[in-house]
């Protein structure tokens, strides 16, 4: 007897990102471009990478009463713009069709929520925190950041407003 085959895909985006290039201007696609003006008009002047961003994807099906679980990785490019406005450091994630991935804002210690604050207190004591940023993602959901470092090995760390860590 054949079993109905079950298909369940789900997208994680790594926010690791590996191989950061410097490139200049010329160098970003005309949709990126486009896509970065359309959101930060008054902004000229910018520094560009590119970089390769992991996107895991995860297949979990099932057959025959067994369950099987395939993970699979695919690179794909993106461009991130780190510039100034308003007096605020900011930078863009984009991707190569225009989608605005990701947008942060660099905060400083009183702009952190206070249950942020205490989270990173109360957990990460032994670490260096090296900047903290809020982040929006393409979803409009915005997210907390901290780049913590300890012995010389650096780590980002997100959190909800309301201080729950959340799981790479």
């Amino acid at each position: 007897m054949k079993y109905p085959l079950f298909f369940l895909a789900a997208l994680v985006v790594s926010s690791t990102v590996a191989h950061a290039q410097i490139i200049s201007l010329t160098q970003v696609p005309a949709t990126v471009k486009a896509a970065f003006e359309a959101r930060f008009p008054t902004v000229k002047t910018a520094t560009w990478e590119k970089d390769t961003q992991q996107i895991k994807q995860a297949y979990d099906y099932e057959t025959h009463n067994d369950f099987w679980a395939r993970d699979a990785f695919q690179a794909q490019d993106v461009y991130e713009a780190d510039f100034q406005l308003n007096g605020q450091q900011m930078s863009v994630v984009i991707t190569p069709s225009g989608l605005v991935q990701e947008t942060e804002i660099v905060l400083n210690d009183k702009q952190l929520p206070s249950a942020v604050r205490a989270t990173l207190t109360r957990n990460f004591k032994a670490y260096q925190v090296q900047e903290i940023a809020t982040v929006t993602n393409a979803d409009g959901r915005t997210l907390y950041e901290a780049e913590l470092a300890q012995a010389g090995k650096k780590q980002e760390v997100l959190f909800t407003a309301d201080g729950q860590q959340m799981l790479p």
